[in-house]
């Protein structure tokens, strides 16, 4: 079998099985794969935390298996059954859809149409596309998308970082994590660190020919690994504002001549209506200043001008001043045209910097009915104040919200604007919390939902409504920090521990997280709150395999329950700690924790907090007891607390937990050679799952056809 386990073939298994190491079975492979390693190597092997030390270890597990023809038989069959290890570049959305306005650009299509189609000689196709705020960039790349279609047979992948909060936006690790989901990577196969992420995008990319933009990006640092290696891979970034160092061909979007400017407002509001204004057109071509969006409200009002004019009348344009700003001269036009109400509604909308508006997000701000709010967002949208992004949903453009922000307290003044953002974060506090209830509705971690309000059917539904909401909680965060609402804060960021640990969200909520145990340690120093913060952090820094950190932020949790007297919080942060020495493959410290974690729980006697809690804490430590022996080679003592734990979640009515159970014992019995056994506890698994966990059904089918291919 040595044939099956070259050294090539190895590392492949190792490499693949690290960057799939996202999510519960992800982690098993790892785990499998350490197991084996130590029994191999014969003594403890760190996990290692880079390609060039998984190439060391595949070396040196290579090495032994010349003179251990049973050893190499185990590493065929775990190799051979890593399942799904191969993956291909799938194209999911694409492009977004090109403007039917779009009007010349030629110079700029001319040189990014260059660079997409000149002979590769080496160099990595690249484009850095700028220009200021409104003048068009984003519509000249999706313009390039559309007509070099054909040219990009393996897919079109578009990723906006807009972020609205002024921030420095996403981390280039959750730029890869953006760009891998819209390549088709899925949740169970998305690596947890930046470094495989690149590789797996890497992976997929190489020898295809496809167009990969990033819209909105704020540093070289959020697309350099984005940079492609291979010829017919054509990156296209975008920087709306000051371009920045990148090594790439620059290609500047200038404003819009009187001609060409003239020819998008005839597009837009017809021809009629620019002949009515000819006497105007010179002024107000001057106040544009060939800005793309400026010409679009323009020839907007322009079309609704005849209307108005047997009306009222068309209201008079302001005279530009010097130095002022075409977009914001723009957007303060469309407010002074707009209803009053709702030109109130849109400015307080924009206090915050919310990444998603819905009518219940705009109605908390303007104090207003649901109803009445989607109206008014409707009417904002038309008049090109809001983007829709799907699901009634919109969001401002940077430039536009800055306006409308700077605007609010001088027109509504200081303490409705303060009142407004309170509202907001009343209201997603409320929905949060309803939410994460609802998807975890036996956890202490999370509240209790509050009386009222919205009513989810189950904890599926639970989670899909949190994670709907997560960038606007995630933001709430930080808002509330700024606002002094210091107890708001602490509590939206507890309601997103059902996101990181049902649904992976690690990316997405550890900004949140490491703002809010900064917030409790110093406004709630050595609290529960502080504790339960600290382990949520903790728990994402570990998904994420940042693990110094991770122990870090575990330690600090320990310290701060034991200053507060929680038994429970206690016991669960020194298992939190031995789960990340677990996946470190430091498999006698994490024995030495869960030990640790089984006397602290089983210090917490009935009547007690908690203690409803034992039982299932008990087996889940038996089961992670039974995990970390199976790692130091004591099969028969992990046989024992596997079994144990097994019947403790069947007379807990657990089924998803005594299929994991099973599916460690499987291992074990495995690697003891009781194949048969083995067989038996994959089918009592698998009977378990639904088809809901697919990842768990296929793992068992690896593990089967190690079974049987091992008799």
């Amino acid at each position: 079998m040595l044939e099956t386990v070259a050294l090539s073939a190895l590392t492949a298994f190792l490499t693949a099985a690290w960057n799939g190491a996202a999510g519960e079975i992800g982690k098993q492979t790892l785990l499998s794969a350490g197991a084996l390693a130590r029994r191999t190597l014969g003594r403890e092997t760190p996990l290692p935390t880079g390609l060039e030390e998984w190439q060391t270890l595949a070396g040196q597990v290579h090495a032994r298996l010349g003179h251990d023809p049973r050893q190499a038989g185990e590493w065929a069959l775990l190799v051979r059954s890593f399942p799904g290890q191969a993956m291909t570049l799938t194209p999911t959305t694409g492009l977004p859809p090109a403007s039917r306005d779009f009007t010349n650009r030629q110079q700029a299509l001319k040189q990014l149409k260059r660079e997409a189609t000149r002979r590769a000689a080496g160099r990595p196709r690249v484009a850095l596309l700028h220009g200021p705020p409104g003048i068009g960039t984003t519509a000249v790349a999706l313009h390039l998308g559309a007509a070099l279609h054909a040219r990009f047979p393996d897919g079109q992948f578009y990723v906006d970082l807009r972020d609205t909060s002024d921030g420095p936006g996403p981390e280039p690790a959750t730029v890869l994590l953006r760009l891998l989901r819209q390549m088709g990577v899925t949740a169970e196969r998305m690596p947890p660190t930046a470094s495989g992420r690149e590789q797996l995008y890497r992976q997929l990319t190489a020898g295809r020919r496809a167009l990969v933009v990033v819209d909105h990006a704020s540093s070289a640092a959020q697309v350099r690994s984005l940079v492609p290696a291979t010829p017919d891979v054509f990156l296209l970034v975008i920087v709306s504002g000051r371009p920045f160092a990148l090594e790439a061909e620059r290609v500047a979007v200038p404003p819009l001549s009187d001609r060409y400017a003239v020819q998008l407002i005839r597009k837009v509001a017809g021809p009629e209506s620019v002949a009515r204004a000819k006497a105007r057109m010179p002024h107000l071509l001057a106040r544009c200043e060939g800005n793309a969006f400026a010409l679009k409200a323009e020839a907007l009002r322009l079309q609704t001008e005849q209307t108005e004019q047997t009306g009222r009348g068309a209201p008079e344009s302001r005279t530009r001043e010097p130095g002022r700003d075409p977009v914001r001269d723009s957007v303060q036009t469309i407010c002074d045209r707009l209803r009053p109400e709702t030109a109130r509604l849109i400015r307080l909308t924009a206090l915050g910097g919310w990444p998603a508006i819905d009518a219940r997000l705009a109605a908390a701000a303007a104090d207003t009915a649901s109803e009445d709010a989607a109206r008014m967002l409707i009417e904002a949208a038309e008049a090109q104040l809001l983007d829709p992004v799907g699901d009634e949903r919109y969001r401002f453009r940077p430039e536009v919200r800055r306006y409308l922000t700077d605007t609010a307290g001088l027109e509504h003044g200081i303490p409705e604007c303060s009142a407004a953002v309170e509202r907001v974060l009343d209201s997603l506090l409320d929905r949060a919390l309803h939410a994460a209830h609802a998807a975890l509705p036996q956890s202490w971690r999370t509240e209790p939902a509050p009386e009222g309000g919205g009513v989810h059917r189950d904890e599926a539904e639970g989670v899909a409504a949190l994670a709907a909401e997560a960038g606007n909680v995630v933001r709430a965060v930080s808002v509330a920090v700024e606002y002094q609402h210091f107890t708001t804060a602490l509590r939206l960021a507890r309601a997103l521990w059902p996101l990181q640990l049902k649904a992976g969200y690690w990316d997405e909520v550890l900004p949140a997280l490491r703002v809010a145990a900064r917030c409790a340690d110093e406004h709630r120093p050595c609290s529960r709150t502080a504790a339960g913060l600290h382990f949520q952090l903790g728990h994402c820094l570990g998904e994420l395999q940042q693990w110094e950190e991770a122990e870090s932020e575990a330690r600090a949790a320990l310290r701060c329950e034991r200053a507060e007297g929680h038994v429970r919080g206690e016991a669960s942060s020194v298992e939190l700690l031995g789960l990340l020495s677990l996946y470190q493959w430091r498999y006698e410290a994490a024995a030495e924790r869960f030990d640790e974690a089984e006397r602290v729980y089983r210090r917490i006697t009935a009547g007690q907090e908690g203690a409803r809690d034992v039982p299932r804490a008990l087996a889940l430590v038996e089961r992670h007891q039974g995990r970390a022996l199976r790692g130091m080679g004591r099969l028969a003592e992990s046989r024992r607390l596997l079994e144990s734990a097994t019947d403790s979640f069947a007379e807990q009515g657990e089924s998803y937990n005594r299929a994991r159970a099973l599916t460690d014992l499987a291992e074990t019995l495995l690697d003891a050679g009781e194949n048969a056994e083995a067989l038996t506890r994959i089918t009592e698994a698998e009977s378990l799952l639904t088809p809901a966990a697919a990842p768990h059904l296929r793992y068992l089918a690896g593990l089967r056809s190690r079974g049987e291919g091992g008799r």
